[in-house]
């Protein structure tokens, strides 16, 4: 079987730098991402998506990332799940295993990094 998602957009909000209860860098952000349709009005429709880095990953991203930044991810597809009061919410968000950014401040435009 295979899960690879494969995604190039933009981050919609700075990214979110947090530990968890054992010291492990986790990162979230959210990535805007258009589709390969448009719509009757002429547009391209968005998807939001949600994207988590660990480690090492997740301290570069938080370090280097912030709103509007293009990147490209390569990572797998999760599901996690959540009750609150009686519902059950499906949450479905991209563990990555790469992150590209693909544009860089003035200082470095024609550089690109990945982590």
């Amino acid at each position: 079987m295979l899960n690879r998602i494969v995604l190039i957009g933009r981050l919609t909000r700075d990214p979110e730098l947090r530990y968890t209860s054992n010291g492990t860098p986790v990162c979230n952000f959210t990535l805007a991402v258009e589709r390969n349709y448009t719509n009757r009005d002429g547009e391209k429709d968005v998807d939001f998506i949600d994207i988590v880095t660990w480690r090492a990953l997740a301290e570069n991203c938080a370090r280097h990332l912030g709103k509007g930044r293009l990147v490209g991810i390569d990572g797998s597809l999760q599901i996690r799940k959540s009750e609150n009061n009686n519902r059950t919410y499906i949450n479905p968000e991209v563990n990555a295993d790469n992150v590209r950014f693909l544009d860089w401040s003035n200082n470095n435009q024609n550089a690109a990094a990945s982590y």
